[in-house]
């Protein structure tokens, strides 16, 4: 057999950050504050339909679009935006995000494309946009002076545009720097889509997870962008449901055809049980996720309080699970040796925003550390994090 098997556009691609830490984590025992998700359950209504969808026999494929009912909650719920889609046409359910990702990319970029990434952006992107034969373009996000927010370059933004640039991807709130992309930011953005006949592929998973009266703006709500945008969400971080793998795509129907046609042959279909309990989670269930928010949005504040009494430079996190932190004012320059080192050392895990880009070099002073956690874990990572300072 030829060696290697694996393809070239694929073999950057062979492990995650989160499998590594996590693996690592387990070994030694470690808090776990790398991978993003959370250790509660969702709501007890969506748990309950989700239940009794099983026992009432809702257990084979569901239509290939996705069951009705929830792609007309989907349409529902997106509507709270002033954005109108049709659920017949113009939604497309997918097993989970990182599928509607994939999926997306594979059908509309063609390979040479160029496709511009947000960095440091999740690590799935790249892996994509490879997948598709793309080529991929990366714009740096910039710690703007006096606050630390890491905000958008519009200037650098502009100059990764060229003529072959197909798409742009766009996740906000971002991960893994809580930030989140402000009205007069992505308005910037929709004006280049616009100017240079872009797609916009945007990541919303953490929509409804946004701080300090923020608000999440989706980008098809812009002028010129509904027609040309390819919105994506899903229930795993709303509801605390990150194993259930329950995402959707809501664009025009060209654009969601092309997508459902790569789709297809991916997974065909998924979570024929869980689909009616997200339906029922957006429509019944949205209080819920304003308990969440705030829950989040006060651990956010107790973990930063605690790295900062560590010894960490903390970044400011507007949204998401994540929070980032500079290690150099504790004498550490790598963060990715730090990360490794971290869960033998003092046992915890935390994840190394450098494996997030292209330019590693820039950003290998930042680690990334996830909230979404029982209070008495942070308390108890915090407390072992105490140790680097000794």
């Amino acid at each position: 057999m030829r060696e290697p098997a694996l393809v070239t556009r694929m073999r950057p691609f062979t492990s995650t950050i989160f499998a590594e830490m996590t693996a690592l984590a387990v070994r030694t025992g470690a808090v776990n504050l790398g991978q993003g998700f959370p250790d509660t359950d969702g709501p007890a209504g969506m748990l309950a339909v989700a239940k009794e969808s099983i026992d009432g026999g809702l257990n084979q494929y569901p239509p290939g679009p996705g069951m009705p009912v929830l792609r007309q909650a989907i349409a529902e719920h997106r509507a709270r935006y002033g954005t109108e889609y049709d659920p017949d046409t113009e939604i497309l359910v997918t097993v989970g995000a990182t599928e509607a990702i994939a999926a997306s990319l594979l059908a509309l970029v063609e390979p040479g494309d160029e496709v511009v990434l947000i960095e440091p952006y999740y690590d799935s992107y790249a892996a994509c946009v490879a997948l598709a034969g793309g080529t991929r373009r990366s714009v740096g996000l910039v710690e703007e002076p006096g606050t630390g927010r890491l905000g958008l370059d519009v200037e650098a933004l502009r100059a990764a545009i060229g003529p072959r640039t197909k798409a742009i991807l766009v996740n906000t709130p971002h991960n893994p720097t809580g930030t989140v992309l402000n009205r007069a930011e992505l308005a910037e953005i929709a004006r280049l889509c616009v100017e240079h006949d872009l797609v916009a592929i945007t990541d919303e998973v953490y929509e409804h997870l946004v701080f300090d009266d923020l608000e999440h703006v989706p980008l098809a709500s812009l002028p010129g962008m509904r027609e040309r945008t390819v919105a994506i969400s899903s229930a795993g971080k709303s509801f605390n449901c990150t194993g259930w793998k329950i995402g959707w795509v809501c664009a025009p129907a060209p654009l969601v055809g092309a997508v459902r046609a790569a789709k297809q042959f991916l997974t065909f279909v998924g979570g024929a049980p869980f689909q009616p309990a997200v339906a029922h989670a957006l429509r019944h269930e949205l209080e819920w996720v304003e308990e969440l928010r705030t829950s989040l949005q006060n651990k956010r504040s107790r973990l930063a309080e605690g790295l900062t009494e560590a010894g960490f430079a903390v970044r400011p996190s507007e949204g998401t699970y994540f929070i980032t932190a500079d290690v150099r004012p504790l004498g550490f320059h790598d963060g990715l040796e730090l990360c490794h080192a971290l869960p033998e050392r003092i046992g915890v895990a935390a994840v190394p925003v450098q494996v997030f880009t292209d330019h590693p070099e820039k950003w290998q002073h930042l680690v990334r550390f996830a909230f979404c956690k029982k209070d008495e874990v942070l308390d108890e990572a915090i407390r072992r994090l105490h140790k680097l300072n000794v």
